[in-house]
């Protein structure tokens, strides 16, 4: 662990190769698991003010439970959350012709209707985060659903902080990034 201003993050995001491999995964990580994708607490007013917006992608599954559970829900554990169609796959997902789970909100972003690509939890994964009251860790989550994606990672060289680049700077930062990088350079795998 190493810490960036008022971050502790994992070596593990810069030692461990990652690279999404939908054609492998079909999008596993969009409906397998017990939980929505988690969501900070500014993020579920903009899925409460965008659903008008992105309803049109959305797919009738996903427009009901969002309809019957609210466009975001508290989870097991407290947070926040997307709601699941048939406690399966987020509700905000679609699938392509080959069967591939894509995002309904990044579908609307990706067209110029909203200006909010996703939560900040599906834009960072593999990287997990999780605020304390004087820290944020910083954690790689690894799951075996992606193994497609390690394999793929490993193979084309690029660690998981290369791979996340534009949602880490989302998250915290160029400046953020720009350290992240120089502990990087001095940590060779």
């Amino acid at each position: 662990m190493f810490q960036i201003g008022k971050t502790i993050v994992s070596e593990e995001i810069l030692e461990n190769d990652f690279v999404c491999n939908l054609n492998a995964c079909k999008g596993a990580c969009c409906v397998g698991g017990e939980y929505g994708a988690p969501l900070e607490d500014s993020e579920t007013d903009k899925l409460v003010n965008l659903y008008s917006d992105v309803k049109p992608y959305l797919r009738p599954e996903g427009i009901q439970a969002i309809e019957e559970q609210g466009a975001f829900v508290k989870g097991e554990d407290g947070e926040w959350e997307t709601p699941l169609v048939n406690n399966n796959e987020c509700a905000y997902v679609v699938f392509s012709n080959d069967g591939i789970a894509k995002c309904g909100l990044e579908a609307a972003y990706n067209d110029g209707v909203t200006k909010w690509k996703k939560p900040i939890s599906c834009h960072l994964y593999p990287i997990r985060t999780r605020e304390y009251s004087e820290f944020t860790a910083v954690n790689y989550h690894k799951w075996e659903i992606c193994d497609p994606a390690c394999s793929l990672g490993k193979e084309l060289k690029v660690p998981i902080y290369k791979f996340v680049k534009d949602a880490l700077i989302r998250k915290f930062g160029k400046a953020w990034y720009n350290e992240l990088e120089e502990v990087a350079k001095g940590n060779p795998k």
